[in-house]
């Protein structure tokens, strides 16, 4: 008889080309051990956009003590939230994560203006499906269309508050243990993220997904779920 897990929480946070239901494979894999919570962040899913200026760090640090995981949009929230509230966040997951004031690649900058283009339009359909061509793989652009149209849908209809963000501390300062996830098959933008952080991270390891894109928990879901079940257990 093998030793399971010790109970503690585990907050996933999603992607800006999904939401929550991004993570129900985790979600499933993970809840027989963790306190699994996959919340909706402000904008997304079933969570209203708030109508004063708010902060995502606050929002996410009410989830929390527990391990952290975030994706894209999600992980630059997780790695913000771990720099400024580290004794909150007792192990940290970016998959494919986003970094504050990245110099981005002419083509993800020419991506994000061609949505813009099509959502200032009023045309939520074209800047959804504009979305799912960049960022994910064909076979899984049914599943994460319905999310990334209700993100578009609350845009357009709620006024955009102010976003606050704490005073961005180094890199070098994080001692939480963080794995960074990036898949094989992701933007370059991204894959450079990975490495970059995962440079100066004191206590970071670097795990590179093959045949992954983006979204790697839905893409390959069996070898995400292995990495965060060995990470957290440890």
């Amino acid at each position: 008889m093998h030793a399971t897990a010790v109970a503690k929480r585990v907050v996933l946070l999603h992607s800006g080309i999904g939401d929550s239901r991004q993570w129900r494979r985790q979600v499933a894999a993970l809840g027989g051990d963790f306190e699994v919570v996959a919340p909706d962040l402000p904008g997304f899913g079933r969570e209203p956009m708030p109508g004063e200026p708010f902060s995502f760090v606050d929002f996410v640090s009410g989830f929390l003590p527990g391990a952290l995981v975030g994706n894209s949009l999600g992980g630059g929230i997780a790695l913000r939230t771990a720099l400024a509230r580290p004794e909150l966040v007792e192990r940290l997951v970016l998959v494919a994560t986003g970094f504050p004031d990245w110099e981005w690649s002419q083509e993800i900058r020419e991506n994000w203006a061609r949505e813009e283009e099509a959502f200032e339009q009023g045309d939520l359909d074209r800047a959804t499906e504009l979305n799912l061509e960049f960022w994910v793989a064909p076979e899984h652009r049914d599943e994460l269309r319905p999310q990334v149209l209700r993100s578009l849908e609350v845009e357009a209809s709620t006024p955009q508050p102010e976003l606050r963000w704490p005073e961005l501390q180094p890199l070098a300062t994080l001692s939480v243990p963080t794995l960074v996830v990036v898949g094989d098959r992701d933007k370059s933008d991204f894959v450079d993220i990975a490495r970059h952080i995962a440079g100066e991270v004191q206590d970071a390891r670097l795990e590179v997904i093959e045949g992954a894109g983006h979204v790697v928990g839905v893409e390959r879901p069996d070898e995400l779920n292995a990495l965060l079940r060995d990470f957290l257990e440890d």
